[in-house]
């Protein structure tokens, strides 16, 4: 690990350890952090297809590799969140943080953050910052795949590899580009934190209409 990364992930983590602002106590939790509200259709070792349900994020486009658009992305959202908006509110801490490419060629980067299910679009304080901007997801299904360590650019890749391999395997049709969910602060041991790769399944996939068929048969 170079010494630019080390000092990012230091960054991060001082970040999310000032980030023990109460977590919201309802709806699906992961380490006492609220996540996106989703159902496992199915699980096949590391990887699952799960059902998301619509949910609101804060989302900023950071330009620049990847593991450094992480970073900025990750201090401008955390400062929306520790009060800099509107009225100088908290804002709950969620998990995890998503980086998604928005322009690979221009090396430009999406990284998001739910909001509490206790906001609305209408209700969210207004940030300080014009580069943040809110949206609200649609639902829809996701192959995912968890896996634990270092997030790594040669980890994602192979991460993302393996989860290409297995769509195509079970014929199960991958829209878009992997998007990155990293649910831990960079204290946290390797070997316990939770990573995954996604993309959205296509919902004309073959494979979700046999399973589909399959549920309704059992």
């Amino acid at each position: 690990m170079t010494l630019t990364t080390h000092l990012t992930h230091l960054g991060l983590a001082a970040l999310l350890a000032v980030a023990g602002i109460a977590a919201a106590s309802e709806a699906q939790m992961y380490k006492g952090y609220e996540t996106p509200p989703y159902s496992v259709i199915r699980s096949d070792g590391a990887v699952e297809l799960r059902r998301y349900d619509p949910h609101v994020v804060a989302e900023v486009r950071v330009r620049g590799d990847r593991q450094a658009a992480a970073g900025r992305g990750f201090r401008v959202l955390a400062g929306y969140i520790f009060g800099k908006n509107d009225g100088g509110e908290k804002v709950a801490m969620t998990a995890p943080v998503t980086q998604l490419p928005a322009d690979p060629q221009a090396e430009t980067w999406d990284v998001q953050f739910m909001m509490p299910a206790s906001f609305d679009m209408d209700s969210l304080p207004a940030p300080e910052n014009d580069a943040i901007r809110f949206t609200r997801t649609e639902a829809e299904t996701q192959a995912v795949i968890r896996f634990s360590g270092f997030w790594t650019d040669a980890k994602l890749a192979a991460q993302t590899e393996a989860l290409r391999s297995w769509a195509a395997a079970e014929g199960v049709v991958l829209e878009g580009a992997p998007r990155f969910y990293f649910y831990d602060d960079p204290f946290t041991l390797p070997f316990n934190r939770r990573n995954e790769v996604a993309f959205v399944v296509a919902e004309e996939s073959a494979a979700m209409r046999a399973d589909a068929r399959h549920a309704a048969v059992d």
